[in-house]
């Protein structure tokens, strides 16, 4: 008999963020906002933010380029985007749930491989591979292998994420390679600069956004549970506070202690759109 598998928290998040999301403020995308001079920084303006970023990110696209492979696809509206302005798309999606959002948004216009980008077997070829918000999650020194594997002759390698800093102290954010290793690990490769932009000071609105959320809307629902919890099944209530002691204590502290703010963002992480292109001939 197989083993039950697990459901991700994280998958679960992404979920409940996607259907909330598009229900009370049209959002149709799961990635930062990218906050332009003039748009007011509140959750309303997030959906115009996002589709903003969209853009920033298409516009950095190499003239030339046909075929692209979006690593980590989440729910398929970039990919849809892609193909709507005439290139042949592939998508590579490991979450099962965001893989069920892309298949019907997407609607067969693009293939997707259900799999982590590390164990991608394909004899496609690409143009261009883009990481959005996609990077992060995937070992370095894997991502670059691969994708100088699946990248034509002078194709592109796109990133818009972002990256730890070398900020002294400890982030209450969590997520990102070190953006030093990452230079250094990508010199080594055969992979030539040709954009290096910062959009730090862009997106940092978007935790600004997510701090007022939760210390306006998710503090006070948090609160509301433990006082109903306590007042009507006080026994059950202090069991589950035991049981699950560190864990309550870790979602206290990551959601409702305000260190994921702005300012806490501007110091350790780095958002970069990076471009490169692929300086050696095909890899078998």
């Amino acid at each position: 008999m197989s083993k039950h598998k697990k459901v991700n928290s994280r998958e679960v998040g992404l979920e409940i963020g996607l259907v909330f999301g598009k229900y009370f403020l049209g959002m149709e995308h799961l990635h930062y906002g990218y906050w332009t001079d003039g748009l007011e920084v509140n959750i309303h303006n997030l959906s115009q933010a996002q589709k903003n970023y969209s853009r920033f990110l298409l516009s950095h696209i190499p003239k030339g380029t046909k075929t692209i492979l979006d690593v980590g696809c989440g729910n398929g509206r970039v990919a849809l985007e892609l193909v709507n302005k005439g290139y042949k798309v592939d998508c590579v999606s490991p979450s099962s749930i965001l893989t069920r959002h892309a298949h019907n948004i997407l609607q067969g216009k693009s293939h997707i491989f259900e799999c982590y980008y590390e164990d991608l077997e394909t004899e496609n070829r690409y143009d261009l591979i883009l990481f959005s918000e996609s990077f992060q999650y995937i070992n370095l020194e894997k991502a670059l292998q691969k994708s100088l594997r699946l990248l034509n002759k002078d194709g592109y390698l796109l990133i818009c994420d972002f990256f730890k800093t070398d900020a002294e102290g400890k982030s209450m954010l969590g997520g990102g390679h070190k953006l030093v290793k990452f230079y250094d690990l990508i010199s080594q490769y055969a992979f030539h600069p040709i954009k290096d932009i910062d959009i730090t000071k862009e997106t940092l609105p978007n935790l600004k956004v997510v701090s007022d959320f939760f210390e306006e809307v998710g503090n006070p629902i948090w609160d509301l549970v433990l006082y109903f919890l306590n007042s009507n099944y006080p026994l059950f209530s202090k069991f589950l506070q035991w049981k699950y002691k560190k864990k309550i204590e870790k979602i206290e502290r990551k959601y409702f202690s305000g260190g994921r703010n702005a300012e806490n963002f501007s110091i350790f992480k780095s958002y970069r759109l990076l471009l490169y292109k692929k300086t050696v001939p095909d890899i078998i």
